[in-house]
């Protein structure tokens, strides 16, 4: 009768006495793949995930099915067929459970990633109110990932999931990556998607994958010591500074998704290193390039703007020289911005050129566009010419020219003394002319090395040369 009575009152108060039952198994998917997300046409659409060790799970796109296991610790991963532009598709997960991701195309896909310039969003870029006004792009889509650091390579990371491009989600998209994919997306008419992995104020050092760093000789301090990365600050909180840190946290988890290549802006953190940061950069490049097994993947950087760091005033001349050296590194391209600065704010707000210039390397490099010159003028050799010298460039487009006019500034000529003096620039021809009444004998120029100069040299096509030296010593 007890028995009975608590029963029933149970009963009452909708709760049981059966014993707790299992939690029904679930298909779960990485949180970087939702609905109204760009995938990359021409490769092998890959679809990840998680289930029961063993699960059968099968995954369809339009006509076609593809089926994956699960394997001892639950992961399963499948290959869709290669396919060009198109959509919108969806996409069906049954093993476990079922899910379908909807509103899906196919396009081109790029990582946005670096600091603070690469994060600056449209709302805070020049010109925003009509920008944002006439956003209505909706097959540019854009992931934006948690700033997260990791002790070890992670697998998922929390994200908001992808959104379309419109005035309502726009301002927070990446200034310098949407303008980038307005770019692209007028030009090749195909979808674009962004995936924003970056953090303001972040070196370059936690975005390295630990093969990068033991792929450079010059980096082998930091090798040897990659056990003890990432650190932990006193607060026991990670430092997200440290080497690895925002590659395990930030890119590991991307790296199962197909994408076309990658935009880089950054280098003020690393400032002062000279040409240190060259080395940096090889390990960056060379990494990314290992993890999405793509040794020919296109990485697009911005060389540093003009700003009044105070301190040594050639310092950032130095990571000018080093950004100008990766060029160096096979498919490799490079937005020199001289020319868009604000010499107090470390954010130019002009990012509709930043990203203009950034998609003409690509336009010109992976979609095989003919004819588009992608750089301003960039120093090849010198030739000693009595008592001036005359410098050559690449990139000099359809000619030198004056970008404001004016007469060329921010030269300087030494003679063997090394004594650098302001010197006088003319174009001529393909070539310009320096010298300076003091020197008789020149043996070097300087070009724009000085973190203030704002150097007028440029070509036809409106693209500013690279500041540069002609000797190290």
């Amino acid at each position: 009768m007890r028995a009975c009575l608590i029963g029933s009152i149970l009963c009452c108060l909708g709760l049981t006495t059966l014993p707790p039952q299992p939690l029904a198994a679930e298909t779960r998917l990485p949180k970087v793949l939702t609905d109204h997300m760009v995938v990359q046409r021409q490769k092998p659409i890959r679809i990840w995930g998680w289930d029961d060790p063993g699960q059968v799970v099968q995954v369809s796109l339009g006509d076609e099915t593809v089926t994956g296991t699960a394997d001892d610790q639950g992961r399963w991963a499948v290959d869709l067929a290669a396919r060009e532009a198109g959509g919108p598709f969806e996409i069906k997960v049954a093993g476990s459970s079922e899910r379908t991701l909807g509103d899906i195309l196919i396009g081109e896909v790029w990582i946005c990633s670096g600091q603070s310039n690469m994060e600056w969003p449209v709302a805070a870029s020049d010109n925003p109110e009509q920008e944002i006004r006439e956003a209505n792009h909706p097959r540019i889509r854009h992931l934006k990932i948690p700033h997260i650091p990791a002790t070890s390579p992670q697998d998922d990371v929390a994200t908001d999931g992808w959104q379309v491009c419109s005035p309502e989600t726009v301002p927070g998209f990446t200034a310098v990556g949407y303008f980038f994919a307005r770019e692209l997306e007028r030009e090749l008419d195909v979808p674009i998607g962004l995936v924003g992995s970056n953090w303001g104020g972040t070196r370059i050092e936690p975005w390295t994958p630990p093969q990068g760093f033991r792929s450079v000789e010059a980096l082998k301090e930091i090798s040897d010591a990659l056990d003890t990365f990432p650190t932990v600050n006193a607060d026991g909180g990670i430092n997200f500074q440290t080497p690895l840190a925002l590659y395990n946290g930030m890119i590991a988890p991307l790296v199962p998704m197909r994408v076309r290549g990658a935009i880089w802006y950054q280098g003020e953190s690393n400032n002062g290193e000279g040409m240190l940061y060259h080395e940096k950069m090889k390990a960056l490049i060379g990494g990314w390039r290992d993890l999405w097994q793509d040794p020919e993947m296109p990485f697009y950087f911005v060389q540093l703007a003009p700003f009044r760091y105070g301190g040594d005033p050639t310092a950032l001349a130095g990571i000018w020289e080093a950004q100008l050296e990766s060029l160096a590194i096979p498919h490799t391209g490079m937005a020199v911005t001289t020319d868009i600065t604000q010499l107090d704010d470390i954010h130019p707000r002009n990012k509709q050129d930043v990203g203009r210039r950034l998609s003409l390397w690509a336009l010109a490099g992976p979609y095989g566009r003919e004819g588009i010159v992608v750089s301003g003028p960039l120093y090849r050799e010198m030739k000693v010419e009595g008592s001036k010298i005359r410098l050559h460039f690449d990139h000099v487009g359809s000619g030198l020219v004056s970008l404001d006019e004016q007469p060329l500034n921010s030269s300087t000529i030494a003679g063997k003394d090394g004594n650098n003096v302001e010197a006088q620039a003319t174009i001529d021809g393909d070539s310009i002319v320096v010298s300076a009444e003091s020197v008789s004998e020149p043996v070097a120029v300087r070009f724009g090395w000085h973190q203030e100069a704002t150097p007028n040299l440029g070509n036809v096509e409106r693209l500013p040369a690279s500041p540069f030296r002609t000797s190290r010593d």
